[in-house]
């Protein structure tokens, strides 16, 4: 049973996450300092370091999080589907949801992947590869006849559709409910071969 003051330091934590993920969206990775995240949830720069060895520790943490959470949470998703064509919408809705909720990782992801030390940028790579894997295999029980390229161009041409999320959904000032509606209806789209 977690204490009281292990939930309140993993809620720092999670805190730091966030406000890094919204600093380096506007700021880039090299724009923010430790002290820039500690005053963002109301500590100094050095008690960052009681939750993160360094910045590059939070970029770390931020972007290996997001990774290790589509792959898991792809998988779920996939396990709990009934069939192929339940599961590949299921991942849709997965994705787009994922998209919509952290449009400031998708922004630091593209930004700042090359400020992470090599063993962790070749990480979240890995996690990213398997990901796409998972949707190619859903595809391709979907879309048998299909050759594999083409289904994992697919799949990397809905994801480009999806994480365009940050600049298209604030561009287009839409409920949200119509801009997954609508990302929704247009990956589906895009992953149906003609």
């Amino acid at each position: 049973m977690p204490t009281l003051r292990s939930r309140a330091k993993a809620s720092r934590r999670d805190a730091l996450l966030a406000a890094a993920a919204e600093l380096f969206a506007r700021s880039g990775f090299n724009g923010v300092s430790i002290e820039d995240l500690g005053a963002a949830v109301g500590v100094s720069g050095p008690a960052v370091y009681r939750h993160f060895t360094g910045k590059q520790a939070v970029l770390t943490a931020l972007l290996v999080g997001a990774s290790d959470d589509l792959m898991t949470g792809g998988q779920a998703v996939v396990d709990a589907a009934a069939d192929a064509p339940g599961a590949l919408a299921a991942l849709v809705r997965f994705h787009v949801r994922f998209a919509l909720d952290n449009p400031d990782v998708i922004r630091v992801q593209d930004r700042d992947l090359g400020s992470l030390p090599d063993t962790d940028r070749h990480r979240v790579r890995a996690l990213q590869r398997a990901y796409v894997e998972l949707w190619v295999s859903v595809l391709g029980q979907v879309h048998p006849s299909t050759p594999v390229t083409l289904l994992r161009m697919r799949a990397h041409a809905t994801f480009g559709l999806i994480n365009s999320t940050p600049h298209s959904a604030a561009a287009a000032s839409a409920p949200a409910e119509t801009v997954r509606a609508l990302l929704e209806e247009m990956a589906l789209a895009a992953l149906t071969p003609r």
